[in-house]
């Protein structure tokens, strides 16, 4: 098997067609600050679909993961509510409007929180493993699992290359947020590498050697359940770093650590302010990595916590190219903000590093909600032969980005605002599109309403 056969597919999560401002994510900034404002479901659908189409066309390897069935009315129905579905909505947006809101949101368009993916090989058994995430720190979240593990199943189905693992227990203490928090750094993308996992509190033992805690904002990671995945994917101790998030950080907005460092083949690319012990960290990377490490530190006097959290210069895409560069996709934001745009292109371009070239991405609907393009794709490293057992048409070309683009303006609302989540029509809406989603990736029956 070639090296060069090996190369990192980004799936991208089409965004939902309940997308709203409700505010729900608690220390994310950009969550908070835009709820109640007004969505364009079709005008996020549209943008994800051109950064993916665009990235295509730049020769990266590019594939789609399908949205979460919403309104969960099954999750309300749980919860006590009763009568048919558009009595139960009803309920909802008199008694519990924000439980109505949390069971509409779209947020697995964020498909970094989908799970964390060891490729094969880095595993002992030879496959590529996965284990979803169970995002309990949030309710709204919390519901993505169960269909996340389908859907993943599903694409991955060859049990001879694919090997999928449990949720993590649900609790505080095994608190998972899946790939935000997790980076893969090696040489070329076939070679072993060394995994990164970010946590951002211990769980257990004792707290006065635990560290430093965020005192504003929750932390999401646990060490606990990083260290769970590593076991889960067979990882050994000279394979993986665990490392604290700086709390200053996470009390700044910094909920997943991709919104404070970025990492691609042996590039870190993060801000000072990103772990807790910088230099441990790095340490610990050059002593086990095999390629030397390149760390690109953005000093906080060139970017200030305020300007990295509002622009999300780390929550960009580090893409290797053919020549040995790498193309940095960041969101228009970027642009905005003078400090961040001097930085990008007087110190991150100029540097003595593989990043050449910078690519301005408008994800803006995404962005709103907190999410920019980092958030919205899970990396997965496949073999030429890995990608050729994938099942459905969920690698993207020419035909399905047409397909999808024809499927959006079909089913999608333009306008949305947090009353007519409480519109049985739109629930309707949403199911006929799925049904006719799951046909045209042709992955089979994945959401609640098609398994009974």
């Amino acid at each position: 098997m070639s090296v060069n056969s090996i190369r990192e597919v980004n799936f991208d999560g089409l965004v939902g067609l309940t997308h709203n401002y409700s505010g729900l994510a608690h220390g994310n900034v950009a969550s908070m600050s835009h709820g109640g404002l007004v969505s364009n479901p079709k005008e996020g659908a549209l943008q994800g679909l051109a950064k993916m189409k665009s990235l295509m066309d730049a020769g990266y390897a590019q594939g789609v993961l399908p949205p979460q069935q919403r309104p969960d009315l099954g999750a309300l129905r749980d919860l006590g509510f009763s009568g048919s579905n558009s009595e139960i909505l009803a309920k909802a947006a008199k008694q519990a409007p924000q439980l109505l809101r949390a069971v509409c949101s779209a947020s697995s368009m964020w498909t970094a929180n989908a799970g964390t993916i060891t490729p094969s090989v880095d595993a002992p058994d030879g496959r590529v493993h996965f284990t979803p995430a169970n995002l309990q720190s949030s309710f709204h979240r919390y519901l993505e699992p169960k269909t996340t593990g389908r859907v993943l199943q599903a694409i991955f189905r060859d049990e001879q290359r694919f090997a999928h693992h449990p949720v993590l227990p649900a609790t505080p203490a095994f608190s998972d947020e899946g790939a935000a928090n997790h980076t893969r750094l090696c040489g070329e993308y076939g070679e072993p590498g060394v995994h990164l996992f970010v946590y951002g509190r211990q769980a257990f033992g004792d707290p006065s050697s635990s560290g430093r805690e965020p005192k504003r904002y929750p932390a999401r990671q646990t060490l606990e359940a990083s260290q769970a995945v590593a076991r889960q994917h067979g990882l050994s101790d000279a394979q993986t770093v665990f490392a604290q998030q700086h709390p200053e950080a996470i009390d700044a907005g910094v909920f997943h650590n991709d919104v404070i460092a970025v990492g691609n083949g042996p590039v870190l690319l993060y801000h000072e302010m990103a772990f807790l012990d910088e230099e441990r960290t790095l340490d610990e990377l050059r002593a086990k990595m095999s390629t030397p490490l390149i760390p690109v530190r953005v000093p906080v006097e060139a970017v200030s916590m305020e300007d990295a959290v509002a622009s999300y210069l780390f929550n960009s895409q580090l893409l290797s190219n053919p020549d040995g560069t790498m193309t940095l996709v960041v969101p228009s934001e970027c642009q905005e903000r003078e400090a961040v745009w001097n930085t990008i292109q007087n110190f991150i371009l100029a540097g003595n590093n593989p990043i050449g070239e910078v690519i301005v991405k408008d994800v803006k609907q995404s962005m709103r909600n907190g999410g920019g393009p980092a958030c919205l794709r899970l990396r997965v490293v496949l073999t030429e032969a890995e990608r050729a057992a994938l099942t459905g048409r969920v690698l993207l070309s020419d035909a399905l980005y047409s397909d999808l683009t024809a499927w959006v303006n079909r089913h999608y609302r333009d306008h949305l605002t947090s009353e007519d989540l409480a519109d049985p029509q739109l629930a309707t809406e949403v199911l006929t599109a799925l049904d006719e989603l799951t046909q045209l990736l042709q992955i089979g029956p994945v959401y609640p309403f098609q398994l009974g």
